[in-house]
């Protein structure tokens, strides 16, 4: 059985979907938080397979969280827990290292099914809510590339969207910190955008990444 975590600040919506997943055989929760401070000290302790996390908190928001445990490398495979008002909140988190996103009116079936995914190394990118974000970011540039981007270009931008810093990039393609910067301005320039965020949205919408 697949260990999940969940965090909500909704006691109704959190106890929801604790009965929803006590209805399947594939997944077990191990600890749930009512706030981001709780979820900081508490998730690493009862080592999840998987997070569900709500992106809207009082107190330290799930980007927050999502962040804090991301730069301990103590960040389990996360799905964003949203509603459609969430747009660059939800592309926030995505960027600083969550897997995927739901909506909070999730089926068990598709709610099981993305823990799965997930837990297997995979992404939740749903059409809808992904023309919904890039329709909330103004200024992505025309829909065409101005020039293909090359093969080391295509490997720092999903770099870029799994949030990591150019520094983070350097050291993982042994490149030099300097040369990373290029390249990303390279790639900001080809996508026709002007910074990272639009960058990995448009690359989202183009199936580049």
């Amino acid at each position: 059985m697949i260990r999940v975590f969940l965090v909500d600040d909704q006691n109704l919506v959190r106890e929801g979907i604790k009965t929803l997943l006590g209805l399947s055989d594939k997944v077990l929760v191990v600890g749930e938080a009512a706030d981001g401070a709780a979820a900081i000290a508490e998730i690493p302790t009862a080592q999840p397979e998987v997070v569900l996390m709500d992106i809207r908190m009082p107190g330290l928001s799930g980007l927050e969280v999502i962040r804090a445990l991301a730069q301990r490398s103590e960040l389990p495979p996360t799905i964003i827990l949203t509603t459609f008002d969430d747009h660059e909140l939800v592309l926030q988190g995505l960027l600083a290292g969550a897997r995927g996103y739901l909506l909070k009116d999730v089926s068990l079936a598709r709610l099981v099914e993305a823990i799965e995914v997930v837990h297997g190394g995979g992404t939740l990118v749903q059409p809808v809510l992904t023309q919904r974000l890039e329709n909330a970011l103004a200024g992505r540039g025309s829909d065409a590339l101005t020039e293909p981007l090359s093969e080391r270009e295509t490997e720092i931008l999903r770099l870029l969207s799994g949030g990591y810093s150019n520094k983070e990039i350097a050291n993982a393609l042994n490149l030099a910190e300097g040369t990373v910067k290029n390249h990303v301005s390279n790639v900001l320039a080809k996508l026709g955008v002007r910074d990272r965020t639009r960058a990995v949205l448009k690359a989202i919408d183009l199936g580049l990444i």
